[in-house]
């Protein structure tokens, strides 16, 4: 088990990538602190998870985006578990509209959950991390983060300016033994992409050379590789999973 002993804090993990995430990093032996905004769905997926993992599953209802809300699941976690190791920095959304259509109000909310959010969860996490002398911080960017999208202004921007801080963060926490890395997913069977109509699917699919859309598992995969001990030497670096989209 490559995580065994150790302790992961996942946003957005009540569906999608991040409950993916929590899942495999559950049956590799990992106590898993779901964290996420729907305490309905969050509850019930960390229950499922309880029952089959080897270590300890909890649900913590939190808001990435307020900053109280982060310093109290934060807290909260610590006390739980007893350390964090690791931290998966998954959660957003999307607002997506045309540059001329997009409101600021769309613009802003995204900006707050995306970035602000990452920036919030690092930096209450970060204390415990320097005081276990070693420790895995994952963030989320996109290929829209990398190459822009259509429709996209306020997502791409986010998602570049995580992998800034991601690359940044890893010459300021290196000599404190904290890798900080990023990982860029492509089109991904999620719900963010559930209401994109067919033969837009099928022109994504066109595009990728594997000629089908990213799994969460797939992600998933990624955050696990760069969780374990197996990337100790990998620091800074922004790890595309996208089925080679753009190259």
């Amino acid at each position: 088990m490559r995580l065994k002993g150790k302790v992961a804090l996942i946003t957005g993990a009540a569906n999608g990538i991040g409950f993916a995430a929590a899942e495999l990093f559950a049956k590799e032996g990992c106590s898993v602190a779901l964290v996420d905004f729907d305490s309905e769905v969050g509850e019930e997926k960390a229950k499922s998870l309880s029952e089959m993992s080897e270590g300890k599953v909890s649900f913590f209802q939190g808001d990435v985006a307020e900053r109280s809300s982060v310093d109290s699941f934060v807290k909260r976690v610590r006390e739980h578990f007893g350390k964090i190791d690791i931290l998966i920095n998954n959660a957003g959304i999307t607002r997506d509209g045309m540059i001329h259509k997009l409101s600021s109000e769309d613009f802003q909310k995204v900006l707050d959950v995306n970035l602000t959010g990452v920036f919030n969860c690092t930096q209450a996490v970060l204390p415990y991390l320097i005081e276990n002398g070693k420790g895995k911080i994952i963030n989320t960017s996109s290929v829209s983060g990398v190459y822009g999208n259509v429709g996209q202004t306020n997502y791409a921007a986010t998602k570049a300016a995580v992998v800034g801080m991601t690359k940044t963060w890893a010459k300021e926490l290196g000599r404190k033994g904290i890798n900080v890395n990023a990982v860029a997913p492509g089109f991904t069977e999620t719900s963010m992409v559930a209401s994109v109509p067919e033969n837009v699917i099928q022109q994504m699919k066109a595009m990728i050379p594997l000629g089908r859309l990213g799994k969460p598992d797939d992600i998933a995969k990624a955050y696990l590789y760069l969780a374990s001990d197996d990337s100790d030497y990998v620091n800074g670096t922004v790890l595309h999973v996208d089925g080679g989209i753009m190259m």
